[in-house]
């Protein structure tokens, strides 16, 4: 071979060799590339056991940078929760947001998250196997597109007791009930006796006062006692007056669990079990969830001589007027990637991960309240079938999504007018419709006032807007009332 052509046949096999080196480092140096996730969570314990350890064991170039939000209510210097939350995000820029379903939504309508679709389309990421209405429920709030998944969820079903139906010949529950259908077939057990030891057609973990019956009636049926659009007061309409009257008519009744001693103010584990009516065979129906399975387990493990409860489960409550749907069930552990991360694809690593069906093999292991957005894995606990949690569409509950604009001292003063008119009603003082008109009057100048006083203490410190007290019934919003 001549010289020069062989040199340039060296130089050219040389380029290649040195070409490809490169090449392979590159790809070499990528895939080894570490990169750090800063992840919004309550605390960095909370987020290492129940996330972060076990995406670990298989992600060794992926650490974590926790952005604490607890106490977050704690310094809110006169703002609401919502702002609060939004300034830590700007401050931090968290590459994963840990978002509930009232902020997810906002999140989406202000352009702050990432799209999850293409991420889908190009991993071939499997999403059958998800509770599909919580995947509509997402996109719902998306604009038909996701931006954020949930590896679990929080839904609550119709509990019920077997054995106290058959002895008082009363016919079983069905899915689908509505508070009225509920109440209704409570009011069928015999109502004499002891307080203390008599049976209750209905009760929960704690007595039921009316205030409370309201509000989980108002909840399923999907009214609000404020606007958040006009933050206008809206307990004026017929809607609400059924619920009050419901309300009042079954505690008059005598069906519903509400001991005048308030119930367990403390003591052992055992007294706590012994104070539970439902769990002491005392009550035929209760609204429970994943944490009253364990708690008829815990009972039964703990108690000497606890004898154990034959458990029926069905779906429901349902709205009434849409009763394949229910509004007892919430996300608050929706992760999303922050539209300003530079670090998205790690970022759905995670997300895809958390979502799967591995994360969801290891935690079926376990149960903590929650159910398991995979369905497959959460099929029953301890031989009870956890299929009715999965029957009903969720629907966008309105005060999930709006509770963190209305002021947490507006939520007190409103509770304290609505348990005294409904005290006045119970000592016949007032009619419904008298004590319907003081809630909104009343309510509408409380809520004035705490608006223009949050709007005042915004930056002071010492303000004291803590939203912690929250009541869950303030605005829950209807369709035709808005």
């Amino acid at each position: 071979m001549d010289g020069k052509l062989f040199n340039k046949v060296a130089v050219i096999l040389l380029s290649c060799f040195l070409v490809a080196g490169c090449t392979g480092g590159n790809s070499k140096n990528y895939e080894e590339t570490k990169s750090t996730l800063k992840v919004l969570y309550n605390t960095e314990g909370n987020f290492y056991q129940q996330y972060g350890d076990v995406f670990s064991v298989n992600n060794k170039n992926i650490d974590f940078e926790v952005i604490s939000t607890q106490g977050l209510n704690n310094n809110l210097e006169g703002k609401t929760y919502e702002e609060a939350f939004d300034e830590l995000v700007q401050k931090e820029n968290p590459d994963i947001l840990l978002l509930s379903t009232g902020n997810y939504e906002k999140y989406v309508a202000d352009g702050k998250l990432v799209e999850l679709d293409p991420f889908i389309d190009k991993d071939k990421y499997n999403l059958e196997g998800i509770y599909p209405g919580l995947i509509d429920m997402l996109k719902e709030m998306g604009g038909n597109k996701l931006y954020g998944l949930a590896p679990t969820f929080y839904g609550n079903a119709l509990f019920y007791n077997k054995e106290l139906f058959s002895k008082y010949g009363v016919e079983l529950p069905h899915d689908g009930m509505t508070w009225q259908d509920i109440i209704d077939l409570a009011r069928r057990f015999p109502v004499d006796g002891d307080e203390k030891s008599r049976v209750y057609g209905f009760g929960n973990d704690f007595p039921i006062s009316v205030d409370h019956l309201v509000s989980i009636i108002s909840n399923s049926e999907g009214l609000m006692n404020v606007n958040p659009g006009t933050m206008k007061v809206t307990v004026d309409t017929d809607s609400w007056k059924k619920v009050y009257q419901l309300a009042i008519d079954a505690d008059k009744s005598g069906a519903i669990y509400n001991p005048k001693d308030g119930g367990f103010m403390g003591g052992s584990i055992e007294e706590y079990y012994q104070s539970q009516a439902f769990l002491m065979g005392r009550v035929a129906m209760m609204i429970g969830d994943p944490y009253t399975l364990q708690n008829l387990k815990l009972a039964q493990d703990t108690m000497k001589d606890y004898k154990p409860i034959d458990v029926g489960i069905v779906s429901g409550p349902v709205n009434s007027t849409d009763p394949a749907t229910t509004m007892g069930t919430s996300m608050n552990e929706i992760f999303a990637i922050n539209a300003n991360s530079p670090n998205k694809e790690a970022a759905w690593k995670f997300i895809k991960f958390v979502n799967g069906e591995d994360y969801a093999r290891i935690k079926s292991r376990t149960m903590n309240g929650n159910l398991l957005t995979r369905m497959s894995f959460n099929k029953d606990f301890e031989g009870q079938s956890l299929d009715v949690f999965y029957a009903l569409k969720p629907k966008v509950n309105g005060n999930n999504t709006s509770s963190d604009k209305i002021p947490s001292a507006f939520n007190e003063q409103f509770q304290s007018i609505i348990s005294r008119e409904i005290a006045l009603i119970q000592e016949n003082k007032k009619s419904l419709d008298e004590a319907i008109k003081t809630i909104q009057a009343e309510g509408q100048v409380a809520l004035d006032n705490a608006l223009i006083n949050q709007e005042k203490n915004k930056g002071n410190p010492n303000s004291s807007t803590d939203n912690t007290n929250k009541t869950d019934q303030v605005i829950i919003m209807r369709e035709d009332e808005k």
